[in-house]
């Protein structure tokens, strides 16, 4: 149910400060939220927080690398492998900050659910506003 209530929270927080804003600005925005969700999920204390978010950053980084390195491969797969070889690496460094397997292994999960609401907002919206996919 606490979860239920946060997701909703979220969505409305998404609606009213995502799309107010220039489509320049949204770019910001979805990072704050992004920021203020994972932290809020992970329950980050100050410490954890000064530890994790620079590592973080790098983690994202370095798949932003993988993705313009494998963007002309035309094996499929190869991309998927330096995605995974890239988490497996960070996973330690999250659970040297975080503690403990079942924290470290909550970066990634909320990764996905943060791009789930923000895909079905846009959905949302798209259908409100009847635009096309």
């Amino acid at each position: 149910m606490k979860k239920n209530v946060t997701l909703i929270l979220f969505t409305l927080l998404i609606g009213l400060k995502l799309f107010a804003q220039p489509a320049n600005n949204r770019y910001a925005n979805i990072q704050g939220l992004k920021i203020a969700y994972i932290t809020r999920q992970l329950n980050l204390n100050s410490t954890e927080a000064q530890q994790f978010w620079p590592v973080y950053y790098t983690y994202l980084d370095a798949l932003k690398d993988a993705r313009k390195n494998n963007i002309h491969n035309p094996d499929a797969l190869a991309l998927d492998e330096a995605n995974l070889t890239i988490k497996k690496s960070y996973y330690n460094q999250f659970k040297q900050i975080l503690g403990t397997d079942e924290r470290a292994n909550k970066v990634f999960v909320c990764e996905r659910n943060f791009r789930l609401v923000l895909k079905n907002e846009l959905e949302k919206r798209r259908q409100q506003n009847n635009l096309p996919h």
